[in-house]
């Protein structure tokens, strides 16, 4: 939905809201796929379920819905009898749109300058009077082309006002940052390390989870991406919490010696779980769970020596919980259009205690202080995390975005704060992906 469209629903939404009657407008909501059933099961929920928070709702959510939303609904307001809303809203509609016949080009005549009639003001030398220019002729002899030089740049390096103002200097700032040792990692090795994908698309029938259809697509984006910032990129698909523990320290116990990095990406269900550092739990195919907590101490310092130092890096996308955020109003950042026939599924599953999974962390004293570590989740810890069964997750379709377009200039926290904006604004749900950053230096990605 474009803007000119979402601010009037914004100044019709008091009338909207006092007047709407919903009950008659599901049906034609469902006809015309402007809303999934879901998606009105949620809107009828909303608030104390009275029909004034359900129409607040249901106007809130119409802005997310594509850029057809708003003349669809009209015609469902029609077709249910509401026309004088119906007529309201089309009849402000046209009002906002611009008058193109009154707009008019200026008649513009340039301005003829001969050579002669050019005059360059500049100081007198012989007589420094403060305050005082003089002017100084140039003839048309000294305006010949033979007496300007002709800029020389050498291919492939831009000018300066290419990069618009101040864009030079950040550039070189960067460029100097990523190769100060002192406040940078130094990611030279080739290849740069190691990268395990764990990615559990289906799911044993006693565990109650349901096929996490799309998440093929986030592998295979994350696969190229990871190739081409010069990591050996290893997959493993659908492993059982034993499995993803046995591959997780199998890595952990290679010699890093000659790598400058380790990532590791787990897609996967996830739920809630007790923690000291890390929230949150991934599940295996055989529906018990591993406590992030656990994975990433299987690379502390005392299991895995030679990456001591070295930055590690975990991607989780996964939910932390069952919460679904509906968010709220905010004027000035309005959310990204989505597909109406898109079908967003959450990695969610109950809070529980399950029988003979312990998700307690090893003993406190066993646990080094956390350094070097970088931990990168989809979502807030307790809430859902949307995957799309076409396109795959929200959180890594913008993961691979940013970093294909931003990794060669940003560092790590830089693009992961790109990617938790965009994925913020998108859909009827909301989406907060956050990290736990343990790094002690910036760290640049090895690009091409």
């Amino acid at each position: 939905m474009d803007e000119a469209d979402r601010q009037l629903l914004r100044r019709c939404r008091v009338q909207l809201v006092s007047e709407l009657q919903v009950a008659s407008l599901w049906d034609a909501l469902l006809n015309r796929d402007l809303f999934k059933p879901d998606m009105i099961e949620d809107i009828q929920r909303a608030g104390s379920g009275s029909r004034r928070d359900q129409a607040r709702q249901l106007v809130i959510d119409l802005e997310t819905r594509g850029s057809q939303a708003l003349p669809l609904f009209i015609s469902c307001l029609e077709d249910t009898g509401q026309h004088s809303l119906a007529s309201l809203l089309r009849t402000s509609s046209q009002a906002a749109k611009p008058d193109l016949e009154a707009v008019r080009p200026l008649n513009l005549v340039p301005a003829v300058v001969r050579p002669e009639e050019l005059r360059v003001v500049k100081q007198d030398p012989s007589k420094p009077t403060p305050g005082k220019l003089q002017p100084v002729d140039l003839g048309p002899e000294k305006l010949h082309p033979a007496n300007f030089s002709p800029e020389v740049r050498r291919p492939g390096v831009p000018r300066a006002v290419d990069v618009g103002s101040a864009g030079f200097s950040d550039v070189c700032a960067q460029e100097r940052l990523r190769r100060n040792t002192d406040l940078a990692y130094v990611l030279n090795a080739d290849p740069c390390g190691h990268c395990l994908i764990i990615n559990n698309v289906n799911f044993c029938l006693k565990s109650g989870l349901s096929t996490r259809t799309g998440s093929n697509v986030d592998c295979e984006k994350l696969q190229r991406r990871f190739r081409l910032l010069r990591f050996v990129v290893e997959v493993k698909s659908d492993l059982t919490a034993r499995q993803m523990l046995q591959a997780l320290v199998e890595l952990a116990r290679r010699d890093h010696g000659a790598l400058d990095c380790c990532v590791v990406v787990i897609l996967s269900h996830g739920r809630q779980a007790s923690h000291l550092q890390f929230p949150g739990a991934v599940y295996g195919t055989d529906g018990c769970s591993v406590p992030i907590e656990r994975i990433v101490n299987i690379f502390n310092g005392a299991s895995c020596p030679s990456l001591g130092g070295k930055p590690k890096l975990f991607f989780i996308q996964a939910c932390g919980g069952e919460q679904k955020d509906h968010g709220f109003e905010v004027v000035s950042a309005p959310p990204e259009d989505r597909a109406p026939d898109s079908t967003p599924e959450p990695d969610a599953v109950s809070f529980q205690d399950e029988p003979g999974n312990d998700d307690q962390p090893d003993a406190v004293s066993s646990l080094p202080t956390p350094s070097d570590i970088f931990v990168s989740y989809s979502t807030f810890p307790g809430f859902v995390s949307w995957r799309d069964t076409k396109s795959g997750s929200w959180y890594i379709e913008t993961l691979d975005g940013v970093f294909e377009r931003w990794a060669h200039s940003e560092d790590l926290q830089s693009l992961l704060l790109r990617v938790a904006n965009a994925v913020s604004e998108k859909g009827v749900y909301k989406q907060m992906p956050g990290c736990f950053n343990f790094l002690r230096k910036k760290l640049f990605f090895k690009t091409e």
